[in-house]
């Protein structure tokens, strides 16, 4: 399997779970900018989106969609317990957890990382947003993960997205006007999350400095 991937984005999400599992999974790097592998080849010509991540997998087949992907990689494992078994009412909520964070978040930093283009949209965006991560607080104050006692692959996802407005080792890739003072339960699952052996790896394997 190949996962292509950009540092620092959304795809570090799939990336962790991958490590997590110790799966054998190739990394492909794509350029944020020229949209070219780090072989050289368009990544237009394997997600027509230019978006990552994007998995490959053996027989040639492709899943786009960050939570479509992690949700895969952790059923080559289940008893990794990165997802509930597929039918259960814990899959279904980790699957309203990952269309949440999403929707509700993923989105929601848009115009606050590309604030030039969004302009006043900014204004209207980053309340919205603030109070989607005040919910993630709240929901915090009882368990140590997303989705109760252990960590699954909506952790990895909310890890990924947070990085952009939470950590100070990532505002040279991506930097969002967005603060977390007084989110005390959320910056604690952020540190310790940030410990984990899995994210240390795909943090060092994507060049990013963790300090």
């Amino acid at each position: 399997m190949k996962l292509y991937y950009m540092p620092a984005s959304c795809s570090l999400s799939p990336h962790i779970v991958i490590n997590e599992l110790g799966l054998d999974v190739d990394l492909v790097k794509v350029d944020h900018t020229s949209h070219r592998t780090e072989t050289g080849l368009d990544f237009y010509g394997i997600n027509p989106h230019g978006y990552v991540p994007v998995l490959e997998l053996g027989d040639g087949n492709h899943l786009h969609e960050g939570p479509a992907i992690v949700q895969y990689l952790a059923d080559l494992k289940p008893e990794s317990g990165l997802a509930p078994a597929s039918g259960t009412m814990e899959r279904y909520k980790l699957q309203e957890m990952l269309n949440f964070l999403s929707t509700e978040i993923h989105k929601g930093f848009i115009p606050l990382l590309y604030a030039r283009l969004a302009r006043n949209y900014v204004e209207t965006a980053r309340p919205k947003l603030e109070a989607r991560y005040r919910w993630i607080d709240a929901h915090l104050a009882d368990r140590p993960f997303l989705m109760g006692e252990s960590f699954t692959v909506a952790d990895a996802y909310l890890f990924a997205l947070t990085g952009w407005g939470q950590a100070p080792w990532l505002k040279s890739y991506y930097k969002a006007d967005i603060h977390f003072d007084e989110l005390d339960n959320l910056k604690d699952w952020y540190a310790r999350i940030r410990q984990r052996d899995a994210v240390r790896k795909s943090i060092a394997e994507e060049g990013l400095p963790f300090d």
